[in-house]
């Protein structure tokens, strides 16, 4: 397959499903595309993950690192992100870029559910 196209969860066809996120908490996080043919398959030699998490007020991440490049966006709400520099508030239509290994971690500090896009690249071999 070249190409793919998403239909919304709930929609026909679509193939966007849940999973549990170790070190998630008080979050739904869901794939859009994957690279791992556990659902939303991506696309032949596709190389990157996408996703929505949902994060209720007080949500949180444990302050951990991965070896994915990785770019959050902020579509709704609003989440502190922490890393080893420090901390700041990424509201929406603010985003984060870090490559692999990058300690960081962020916590929905609003007061509505914030919905984040991820995309994450693993390390190619």
């Amino acid at each position: 397959m070249k190409y793919r196209i998403q239909r919304a969860k709930g929609r026909e066809g679509s193939t966007i499903y849940d999973y549990s996120a170790p070190g998630h908490y008080q979050c739904v996080p869901t794939r859009l595309f994957d690279i791992d043919g556990a659902g939303a398959n991506d696309i032949e030699g596709g190389k990157i993950i996408m996703g929505i998490t949902y994060f209720v007020p007080g949500g949180y991440t444990d302050f951990t690192n991965n070896p994915m490049e990785s770019i959050y966006y902020i579509l709704t709400g609003e989440m502190t992100l922490k890393t080893d520099d420090g901390e700041t508030v990424l509201k929406a239509g603010d985003s984060f870029h870090c490559v692999g290994g990058v300690n960081k971690s962020v916590c929905n500090t609003g007061e509505e559910v914030c919905k984040m896009l991820v995309v994450l690249q693993p390390p190619q071999a």
